[in-house]
């Protein structure tokens, strides 16, 4: 695995979600410093069970779901990004 990811982080509604670009994972939690916990644990996991399955895929997050994400529509959602290299 790698050393550090890209994270993109959101305020929608009440939480802030974070998406990891290198996998796809996301957390999310009432700040952004706790939804990027949530995510580190989620990499972490991941990578536990990526190391020791055969069988699980890892991609890139494409640029469609990028997209998806970043437009998403929310009745309370807000335009605030933040783009972030997190360590995991």
């Amino acid at each position: 695995m790698i050393d550090f990811y890209t994270v993109i982080l959101k305020k929608s509604a009440k939480y802030w979600v974070s998406l990891c670009l290198e996998n796809g994972l996301v957390g999310q939690d009432p700040t952004p410093e706790q939804s990027i916990d949530k995510l580190k644990q989620a990499i972490e996991s991941f990578s536990e069970v990526y190391e020791s399955e055969s069988d699980v895929y890892l991609c890139p997050l494409s640029i469609n779901e990028l997209h998806e994400f970043l437009t998403l529509e929310d009745a309370e959602a807000s335009d605030t990004y933040e783009l972030r290299k997190v360590y995991a």
